[in-house]
């Protein structure tokens, strides 16, 4: 069955056989969506230019072991996770890895304030300031949070494919999701009420 994921063009066969034309256009398919996940998780351009070469290059070296048990593209994301998170670790030893975190037995969740946002205009939701509030919220959330709501909701992965990149259960997927989401919802919160008030100052 082919992988709905890939783009059509690509062979796996013809990929795990060292195919380098081939592999050229693997890197092609799939190198802005690595890159944009290093840059993610790193926050910075530079580490995020080395994830990319990196994963590339282990990819090629692995390819031949390629059993499919997972789609190309969540094996992909699966080694640039893994490089990712190899170089947080180097420069932040003490850094949550991504099965640091024990989801409690329960799943429960501090309930979490959100102020009404109905009545700020949209093109403030939109505007240049508040995504880039967004993003460096993003940025603060603990990695463990930030990897699964970047592949989740950035990516595009689904619940499935973001567990088999991460080697997680789906429960702690959902759940770290979860958290994810509560966590930016609590900092977008804050500072959009500090938003509405100052539009509403004469």
């Amino acid at each position: 069955m082919s992988d709905p994921s890939q783009p059509a063009a690509l062979s796996v066969e013809e990929l795990k056989s060292g195919n380098r034309a081939e592999f050229a256009r693997f890197v092609e398919a799939y190198s802005n969506q690595i890159y944009r996940l290093g840059l993610r998780i790193l926050n910075d351009p530079q580490d995020a230019e080395d994830v990319l070469q990196e994963t590339f290059l282990k990819a090629f070296r692995a390819l031949p072991e390629f059993e499919g048990r997972s789609s190309l593209s969540t094996w992909l994301y699966r080694i640039a996770v893994n490089e990712a998170l190899m170089l947080l670790r180097r420069r932040s030893p003490a850094a949550v890895s991504i099965d640091a975190e024990k989801e409690s037995a329960d799943g429960e969740l501090e309930p979490v304030q959100v102020v009404d946002w109905c009545c700020l205009p949209e093109n403030e939701l939109l505007s240049t300031e508040g995504r880039r509030f967004l993003d460096q919220a993003i940025e603060r959330l603990p990695a463990n949070l930030r990897i699964v709501f970047v592949l989740r909701d950035i990516e595009g992965l689904s619940i499935r494919e973001t567990a088999e990149a991460l080697d997680l259960t789906e429960t702690a997927v959902k759940t770290r999701l979860l958290r994810a989401r509560l966590n930016l919802r609590d900092q977008l919160s804050g500072y959009y009420s500090e938003r509405m008030v100052e539009t509403k100052r004469p």
